[in-house]
């Protein structure tokens, strides 16, 4: 009796190797989300400086998440403030969930009725630029921290 030959056709490589692509590339596909930040916040300060806010944020894999926001800090800083339509560009992130908690400040600031403001607060490997415009007047120098929670 003869054995049965066992024979390799192209189709056969062809769909092997689809599949195989197929299996692998999402694994290529993941990499850093591009996320942002929409917020508006108010705030005084005093020595002691305090804000709170509210925001969304969203990011380019179709994910949102609504978000309070906190500033604390102290320093020699005096005065009070409003930022309406606030926007920031988060790096570093993986999860859409990584831009929750608290991130480092310092600043320097200064306004006086319609003012402007950037600043780039940090969280380990995740760095969080911020830019906004409002109204108000602060005068000072202080350090602290920006908290970003679930709303």
């Amino acid at each position: 009796m003869k054995k049965p030959r066992f024979r390799f056709r192209p189709a056969v490589f062809a769909v092997a190797a689809w599949v195989l692509a197929a299996m692998s590339a999402p694994v290529a596909a993941a990499g850093p989300l591009e996320c942002r930040l929409n917020f508006s916040m108010s705030g005084w300060s005093a020595f002691y400086k305090t804000a709170d806010g509210t925001g969304t944020v969203t990011c380019n894999n179709g994910q949102s998440l609504p978000v309070r926001i906190s500033a604390r800090g102290g320093g020699l800083s005096f005065g009070k403030t409003r930022i309406d339509n606030g926007t920031g560009r988060f790096s570093g992130v993986a999860n859409i969930r990584d831009v929750i908690g608290g991130y480092a400040t310092a600043e320097a600031h200064a306004g006086a009725a319609k003012s402007a403001k950037a600043q780039v607060v940090t969280k380990g490997s995740i760095s969080l630029a911020l830019a906004g415009t409002g109204e108000g007047w602060d005068l000072g120098i202080a350090f602290g921290s920006f908290v970003i929670s679930e709303r």
